[in-house]
């Protein structure tokens, strides 16, 4: 049984939701929880888990999760995660603490995509669940919000110091969520009249003295123009210190940085650019992808218009180096690129994507890449225009002049993996996947 790896298909926005309240350790903590696993299975609808995890994985179901919960129990807490095998992803964990922490029940739940959350029933169902944990587990604090917007309000230390954010918690109003449960202390601290006449879709005092608070019907829509005017009167409503304008500036400044940007990559290089923009923060893909856009890279220069002559003793024994030097790289990188092993064009996007992700030319020594990494790379490169471009071997006795024949233009591939290998930023400009292109594209 396999679990879809949620950083992976991360590549859509999320609801996030973060929910941590008190919890009764005096009773049998599996009793206790039994309100927790209800309300989660009258709410969640598409998005129930079907797995259980801990260090070993079954099915769903509440005997799993005690199970589990008692296998995982040390002396402070205990903790599972939750998931889904497939399409909405689920990437969810429950934590319970024990003394002499203080006794809690913590949730971080993440939902793909957050489009899911663009109908009236499923909102409302996910409301109701919340609710029902807020009641039977108070919370000082608790919020449901787009993952990526989350991330561009600066969440969860708005702007604090880390120590001082987790010494102080969630202390005031520091930012309003499509969904928000405020406690006890937090409602006071605004003043419980004034909490209560927030103007929001919903407003509800629940039996325990915290409010829910709910923005508007859907969470999906949390960009849209009424959205964030709806967003920006309740927090300025909660917070009168602030200034409406700017309140909804910035606010209108995160959904323009959140808007869809259409690739438009070049075309040798899109798929490997395609990629680059899921390894950053959901919040900054678009604008990674307008930059990609943007991005041209310069016209391969390691070419000659005709040979230079062989200088070497025995050519047969210098292409066997070559192949030798080709065939180190593949022994080094097979577990990591696979497909280095298929020696076709793909393999070299996939090489250009291993080392951009890596930062290798900055994580690691500039001997071992000028020495090792960077000769491999030019052989391998060569290899590929011999194997794939029917080009010949020119050999030289310094490396970096050596040349690979494809028809009418001489081609330096160990020139090309030197610069390639001086920086992150070189792995796109010098690409080994463009490189490839511009020879096939030159052949006759």
């Amino acid at each position: 049984m396999s679990i879809p790896g949620f950083r992976r298909l991360n590549m859509d926005d999320n609801l996030l939701l973060s929910f941590e309240g008190a919890f009764a350790h005096q009773a049998d903590f599996e009793r206790e929880l039994e309100p927790f696993l209800q309300a989660l299975e009258l709410g969640a609808g598409e998005w129930m888990p079907d797995i259980v995890k801990g260090k070993r994985r079954q099915s769903y179901s509440r005997a799993a999760i005690r199970k589990i919960l008692r296998e995982e129990r040390g002396e402070r807490s205990t903790s599972i995660g939750l998931y889904r095998k497939k399409w909405p992803v689920l990437d969810m964990s429950l934590r319970l603490r024990f003394p002499p922490l203080p006794s809690s029940l913590q949730v971080w739940l993440d939902v793909q995509p957050l489009a899911l959350f663009a109908e009236d029933e499923c909102c409302r169902s996910f409301m109701e669940m919340v609710r029902a944990w807020a009641i039977h587990y108070p919370a000082p604090y608790a919020s449901a919000h787009s993952m990526a917007d989350r991330e561009l309000a600066g969440s969860p230390h708005f702007g604090r110091d880390a120590e001082v954010s987790r010494r102080d918690g969630f202390d005031k109003i520091y930012e309003l969520c499509w969904l928000n449960v405020f406690g006890p202390k937090l409602v006071e601290g605004v003043g419980r009249e004034r909490m209560l006449s927030t103007p929001a879709h919903l407003v509800e005092e629940l039996p325990n003295g915290s409010v829910l608070l709910v923005l508007r019907p859907t969470a999906a829509d949390f960009a849209s123009d009424e959205a964030r005017v709806a967003q920006a009167r309740a927090h300025v409503h909660l917070r009168p210190d602030l200034d409406f304008d700017t309140v909804l500036n910035t606010l209108r400044e995160r959904s323009a940085a959140l808007a869809p940007v259409e690739p438009r990559f070049h075309p040798d290089l899109a798929p490997l650019l395609s990629r680059l923009p899921d390894e950053f923060a959901i919040s900054e893909r678009q604008q990674k992808i307008a930059e990609l856009n943007a991005f041209q890279p310069p016209e391969p220069e390691e070419w000659l218009p005709v040979a230079l002559p062989s200088d070497v003793e025995n050519p047969e024994r210098a292409r066997s180096d070559y192949g030798d030097l080709s065939e180190s790289l593949v022994a080094a990188l097979h577990t990591q690129v696979p497909s280095i092993m298929e020696e076709t064009p793909e393999s070299l996007t996939d090489l250009d994507f291993y080392f951009w992700r890596e930062n290798f030319p900055e994580r690691y020594t500039r001997d071992l890449i000028d020495e090792h990494t960077a000769p491999a790379l030019g052989a391998y490169l060569g290899g590929m225009l011999v194997r794939r471009l029917g080009g010949t071997w020119v050999p030289r006795q310094k490396l970096e002049e050596s040349q690979v024949r494809v028809d009418k233009r001489v081609w330096l591939p160990f020139l090309r993996a030197r610069r390639y290998m001086q920086s992150r930023q070189s792995l796109l400009d010098y690409s080994l996947t463009q490189f490839f292109r511009e020879a096939e594209r030159h052949r006759a």
